[in-house]
């Protein structure tokens, strides 16, 4: 089973609605496909997300990355001693996190095909169906209100409510019109996206904490780097503290674990540079018995299926944050999971269980 050719092509989709976060808007998704071919006449697909505020990957970068440092050293290279594979790509060059994680995605989808068993079963199987979050953009209280009503009417009932881009007052105020939207019945998760200093979020959380507003848990409150400033937060608080941003690699989850600076943590493949790390950051988390969530950035289908493969096969993983298919106008996508409303189904198919990728060939 040796790696024979590498492929790379640009994809932008439109979204449904702009997607604001404290860091950036976003009109489109913006990625790069990846397709691995070998021998056998085997074919695997990947996918990595240009999110330069979060990861510093763009397109340009990762296509660079893929073809010009990546692609040489894997061809010619068998995948049936995959650990050998993964090292090599995982030592080819310093970050580069998305580039790595779609490759390592392609590269996943390929040796559980050639195992004859969807990726999540080859991976553990712990699960086969999951249920997404669906993440409400950071705009006026009125509209954020509206927008929670809406997505709560499409059945969603765990919404990620995204803060941290002006003041706390203004972040109160919207969790308040969204609880008044939507009443008790829905989790509400907060994600500040770095947007707010230690002691701004202690106060907040307090505050909120003290109104009975009923948050499940705050993700990543201060700046990634700041695992003490993140620790105080925790410390401070009652409600459950995740890390995102301050953990990309199992080094980083072990700092955070050791020094208790978070109740959770989130991975994404994107962060992580794919499912071989993601692994690993899990493995740790799970032995300091800390739950973690798997999310995505903008991705399609394609990734988002990797990222929820991943997802099921782990009993640690319990909450999932993958709506980002349901924000594009367009797919292109044919297999991977499949959404019933928030509840999404692993294909039984092998693999990623992708069946065709007509965005590929540019038919959108």
């Amino acid at each position: 089973m040796i790696i024979q050719a590498i492929e790379v092509k640009r994809i932008s989709v439109p979204l449904k609605k702009p997607f604001k976060t404290a860091l950036r808007t976003v009109h489109s998704l913006e990625s790069v496909l990846v397709k691995i071919t070998c021998d056998n006449g085997m074919v695997g697909w990947g996918e990595a997300s240009a999110t330069v505020v979060i990861t510093g990957d763009s397109i340009e970068s990762i296509e660079s990355a893929v073809m010009n440092t990546m692609r040489p050293q894997l061809i010619g290279l068998n995948l049936l001693a995959y650990e050998r594979v993964f090292q090599t790509l995982h030592q080819s060059m310093v970050g580069n996190t998305s580039a790595k994680a779609a490759v390592d995605i392609a590269l996943y989808d390929l040796i559980s095909q050639r195992a004859g068993m969807p990726l999540y079963q080859f991976l553990g199987g712990y699960r086969d169906q999951l249920e997404t979050d669906y993440t409400v953009s950071v705009n006026s209280p009125k509209e954020m209100g509206e927008d929670a009503a809406l997505y709560l009417k499409q059945g969603f009932n765990v919404l990620k409510i995204k803060v941290g881009k002006d003041n706390i007052e203004d972040d109160i105020l919207r969790i308040q019109e969204i609880r008044k939207s939507v009443g008790n019945q829905v989790k509400i998760r907060l994600d500040a996206n770095q947007g707010w200093n230690v002691k701004e979020a202690v106060q907040s959380i307090r505050k909120m904490e003290d109104m009975g507003l009923g948050i499940e848990l705050i993700e990543q409150p201060v700046k990634a780097h700041d695992l003490e400033g993140l620790k105080r937060v925790t410390d401070s608080v009652d409600t459950p503290i995740m890390a995102d941003e301050s953990v990309f690699s199992p080094a980083q989850a072990l700092q955070v674990l050791q020094n208790r600076a978070a109740d959770l943590i989130n991975i994404k493949l994107m962060k992580a540079g794919g499912i071989y790390k993601a692994q690993l950051i899990n493995q740790l988390a799970e032995e300091y018995g800390i739950p973690c969530m798997v999310g995505s950035m903008i991705e399609s289908r394609l990734a988002v299926s990797a990222a929820a493969h991943f997802a099921a096969s782990k009993k640690n993983i319990t909450r999932y944050d993958f709506d980002a298919p349901l924000m594009l106008l367009h797919d292109g996508i044919e297999g991977g999971v499949t959404y019933e409303g928030r509840l999404m189904r692993m294909p039984e198919e092998s693999g990623l269980g992708i069946r065709s990728v007509s965005i590929w060939e540019g038919e959108i």
